[in-house]
């Protein structure tokens, strides 16, 4: 009966592992989007959109390449979402604003 508990318990676990998505991210590297509400977009430009709302953490398909941005408000993300031109929003709220490799802190 033990062994078979943990045969079980040792499936779920692979199958959750494998359900697990991983994107290359450009400037980072391999990241898990295991902890990120993703969301798809029909936008032309920005792809999807995957936040991590403890964190205030976006990493964002543009064209066919992944980027992250750090500190980006809840609120802002959110307008992003419901915006008619996500390319534009993008353009005008995010891109410069929220460069992790700059510790995320928003330019004025």
């Amino acid at each position: 009966m033990k062994k078979l508990l943990l045969l079980l318990l040792l499936s779920l676990a692979f199958i959750g592992s494998v359900n697990a998505e991983s994107v290359y991210v450009k400037y980072l590297g391999n990241a898990s989007l295991d902890n990120f509400d993703c969301t798809d977009t029909s936008s032309s430009f920005v792809h999807r959109v995957c936040h991590q709302f403890q964190n205030s953490y976006v990493i964002v398909l543009l064209g066919s390449t992944y980027y992250h941005y750090c500190r980006v408000p809840d609120p802002t993300v959110n307008r992003w979402l419901i915006s008619s031109s996500k390319g534009s929003f993008y353009h005008s709220n995010i891109k410069g604003r929220f460069d992790c490799r700059l510790g995320g802190i928003p330019k004025e």
